[in-house]
């Protein structure tokens, strides 16, 4: 009896963290199916989610944001903040953006904890027009 009360409550206790969003994520290129950069997502101190670009693969290790414009315009990728306003929404996090540097554009995003993978929905108006990417867990 003890043991099944021990195995339970491990068992609760793993799905109170399932489908944290909270780590490093490689992202991977739509064309070339290659590694493209890590973005690290943390909770902000208004409880928010954000996400950062930390590595850059590929021969250009520090790529400025050319297609930027405005304060962004020239300034370093890596570092660069992506994501803001997460919200966890039962097991999505939603209500905020995905900037893509390369194309000067924001979007609205959806998150979703897929096993150890991580699905990232951006779109435009309504989730039904955009595109989603898996992003996969990053170990160092």
């Amino acid at each position: 009896m003890k043991l099944a009360i021990l195995l339970l409550g491990a068992f609760l206790s793993l799905n109170l963290f399932a489908g944290d969003i909270v780590g490093k994520w490689k992202t991977i290129d739509d064309k070339t199916k290659l590694p493209k950069s890590v973005v690290e997502i943390t909770q902000a101190a208004d409880g928010t989610y954000i996400g950062k670009v930390i590595k850059i693969f590929g021969e250009d290790q520090n790529p400025k944001c050319e297609a930027c414009e405005g304060a962004l315009k020239g300034r370093p990728i890596i570092g660069m903040q992506i994501i803001t306003g997460m919200k966890k929404e039962g097991d999505e996090f939603k209500g905020g953006t995905i900037f893509d540097p390369k194309e000067n554009k924001t979007y609205k995003c959806i998150l979703k904890v897929e096993g150890t993978n991580l699905s990232v929905r951006g779109y435009i108006g309504i989730s039904l027009i955009g595109r989603t990417q898996t992003w996969t867990s990053f170990q160092e």
